[in-house]
């Protein structure tokens, strides 16, 4: 396609990745454009501001080399679009869709927004079903349901980059063809090491296969972190709406990019909100979150796992708060357990899925899937109860019924929400049913009779 128009000047100012122009010309927000410095080097952007008077560039590579009265802009009338085809799978792509692993490009059958297109309310279609991530913390106790966004809270220095690249390989579906499932997994600002990790995890267990990888590295520009997500969520809505696939979208750390959108935020001179924060995060946050989903009539699904890391272990910080508001619910990672070398390091008790009824139970996982989690959830709040009486009268001094309790909660950790390697739905339950055993049956109050007499060989007083 060629440019509507080339300006030759009109270059006030350079600050960071930020070009100001004077304003010639009709021009719309987030205008695709090309900057070319004097060596006749092409550098992709977009409009990020404009008023009548002026417009502001952001430039997605190094500003190294541009000068103020030689460089030259080409202006598209299109929005930034993403050339997508059937051969998006087993590849790793950069922060803006180019190919990184040395083949040639994608061959594209359609160019598509990277802003997304809102999906209509009226067409969205309740999440069902169940995704299997290997994990006995989430698979049992908090379930991810095929078109639901679930965050995980993390903090720094917790294994949450070990967790997600376990959760890309180990994922699948149960009742569908292994064909018809496929992950996009989106590093953000991660250093050159990390990044090598997870390409060299993916090639060589052969999950890169239904895999599309994009990596953003920490010393790529802020504004490449910015398009980062939505160059890999436009391949994920491709990959799930046009294809038919049911995709899961792994992305981390959005503590990464909402940073980066702190930087670029306070680049244009906007006013900050919360901890410096720009006061459109909740709707920047929500355009990329809100792009999971199912839509009636179609068969693929988009379901996302955001990762974030919580500055300081706040979970009121800005990031995580918003995140919360907008998501249906949230694991969350405890550095006590990672200090006992519990792996995955998942705190139960805050924990939630809240659509896990909506992809759980008779005809999606286990008819006594979520009886068993809901007994084991109320059991160990039990022992966390008991605990803080423990540490206050000595664990001699409890009855013992609360000593039965306080030793179910040390056996929960270690050997149901504590694994090495993957784990079925069916193991993780059976672990939970063996977990039961040890407590009176008067106590099990969440199951049926049936429930007990099957799986523990106890009788209902």
């Amino acid at each position: 396609m060629r440019p509507e128009l080339t300006l030759e000047h009109g270059v006030q100012r350079i600050e960071g990745p930020l070009l100001f122009l004077e304003r010639t010309v009709e021009i719309g927000l987030n205008a695709r454009v090309e900057v070319i410095d004097r060596d006749g080097r092409a550098r992709i952007g977009r409009v990020a501001a404009l008023d009548e008077r002026t417009f502001t560039i952001e430039v997605l590579e190094s500003t190294l080399g541009l000068g103020v009265r030689d460089t030259q802009v080409r202006i598209w009338n299109e929005p930034m679009l993403f050339g997508v085809g059937p051969g998006m799978l087993g590849r790793t792509y950069d922060s803006i869709g180019q190919p990184t692993d040395g083949g040639a490009p994608v061959p594209a059958v359609r160019r598509m927004r990277i802003d997304g297109l809102a999906i209509n309310p009226a067409v969205r279609a309740l999440p069902r079903d169940f995704i299997e991530t290997g994990v006995s913390a989430i698979d049992l106790m908090n379930s991810l349901v095929r078109g639901q966004k679930l965050p995980l809270f993390s903090g720094a220095g917790l294994p949450h980059d070990r967790l997600a690249t376990d959760i890309v390989l180990q994922a699948r579906l149960r009742h569908q063809a292994q064909g018809s499932f496929a992950v996009v997994f989106v590093g953000m600002g991660v250093s050159h090491d990390t990044a090598e990790s997870f390409r060299d995890a993916m090639a060589s267990s052969g999950a890169l296969e239904h895999t599309a990888m994009f990596l953003n590295l920490a010393d790529e520009p802020s504004t490449q972190r910015l398009l980062t997500p939505r160059y890999a969520l436009t391949a994920a809505e491709y990959l799930a709406f046009v294809e038919g696939r049911h995709v899961l979208v792994v992305m981390t750390d959005m503590t990464n990019y909402c940073e980066a959108l702190r930087e670029v935020s306070a680049g244009h001179g906007e006013l900050p909100s919360r901890k410096g924060y720009p006061g459109y995060m909740y709707s920047d946050l929500a355009s990329l979150y809100e792009r999971a989903g199912c839509i009636a009539d179609l068969p693929g699904t988009l379901t996302q796992l955001p990762i974030l890391s919580m500055p300081a272990d706040d979970i009121s910080h800005p990031i995580a708060d918003l995140t919360g508001y907008i998501t249906e619910g949230q694991i969350v990672l405890d550095r006590e357990l990672d200090r006992r070398g519990i792996y995955p390091p998942v705190r139960v008790l805050p924990s939630l899925s809240r659509l896990m009824n909506a992809g759980t139970g008779e005809g999606f996982t286990h008819a006594d899937h979520p009886a068993l989690a809901n007994q084991l959830f109320a059991c160990y709040a039990r022992a966390a109860h008991v605990r803080v009486l423990a540490s206050v009268m000595g664990e001699e001094s409890l009855p013992e019924v609360d000593r039965r309790f306080l030793a179910f909660g040390r056996e929960f950790e270690q050997r149901l929400v504590h694994q090495e390697g993957r784990r079925s739905l069916e193991e993780s339950m059976a672990i939970g049913w063996q977990l039961l055993r040890g407590l009176p049956v008067a106590e099990l109050t969440r199951l049926t009779r049936r429930q007990i007499e099957q799986y523990l060989g106890g009788e209902v007083p």
